[in-house]
């Protein structure tokens, strides 16, 4: 069983566990649900080269990356610094997050959110909704290709933008190369990372990019830390580009946010 095979495991139990606690009626009377979004696809084409500021306390395969970062503080100077959009990690056990990381990031900041967790079932895009979320990730790795277009269409519905995530050719023709599931995203992801080895390598965005049709608003995901890896990138038709431990692991994920961003 790989990493991605145990959250899933334990992300069924704790679906399971909230909606016993809470109510899909309960969540869509949320004062937050009703809102209107911010369309990430839109900002990722306006703002070149985009990039998608992740605040990320721990990940599986690192371990703690930052855990004294001030959600409000780094959030908003992320924003300050010219990020076109926030990824905020909600998953508790993995990844040390939590949902109030991503109220706090709505609360002070009127820019795009993804709500970066694992997705597999409707009433976590309920959830993602109410907490004030503009997008959805899908790791097509954990999802059949019916349940991403299930899950997709249902975001859409809510009006969430869906991020689909692929991590080989394989993933990226059985989603988001399927007519019937194209109409339903709004961006796919490129994670650079192998699931079996860990190893990361641009190379892989760039392989995949080849396959996509030119007007897929696409973006890199994982080993981007210097503005090269960007420029290379945005020459293979990126438009985002999501950094997350890279900025993390710094003193102060906010000015290294900026110094990236001024140095592309």
């Amino acid at each position: 069983m790989n990493i991605l095979d145990k959250i899933v495991v334990r992300k069924k139990e704790e679906i399971s566990q909230r909606k016993a606690e809470r109510s899909e009626d309960s969540l869509r009377k949320s004062l937050l649900f009703e809102r209107s979004t911010f369309s990430l696809s839109e900002e990722l084409i306006k703002k070149q080269p985009a990039i998608i500021a992740e605040f990320k306390r721990k990940s599986p395969s690192k371990g703690i990356i930052n855990a004294e970062a001030d959600v409000q503080q780094t959030t908003t100077g992320y924003v300050q610094a010219g990020a076109a959009a926030l990824s905020v990690l909600t998953d508790i056990d993995f990844f040390n997050g939590s949902d109030e990381n991503l109220q706090i990031a709505r609360k002070h900041n009127d820019c795009p959110i993804l709500r970066k967790d694992f997705t597999i079932d409707p009433y976590q895009i309920t959830e993602a909704k109410a907490l004030g979320a503009d997008a959805i990730l899908l790791i097509a790795a954990i999802l059949r290709p019916e349940e991403v277009k299930q899950l997709a269409a249902y975001a859409r519905a809510l009006g969430l933008e869906v991020l689909l995530e692929v991590h080989n050719a394989e993933e990226l023709q059985q989603t988001a190369l399927d007519p019937q599931i194209v109409p339903y995203l709004n961006v796919v992801g490129v994670n650079n990372r192998n699931l079996k080895t860990f190893e990361v390598s641009i190379q892989t965005s760039i392989d995949l990019a080849q396959m996509m049709p030119k007007d897929t608003v696409k973006i890199s995901e994982s080993g981007i830390s210097d503005a090269e890896n960007i420029r290379i990138l945005t020459e293979h038709g990126y438009q985002g580009f999501l950094v997350g431990e890279y900025f993390m692991k710094q003193a102060d994920p906010a000015a290294a946010c900026q110094a990236l961003i001024q140095q592309i």
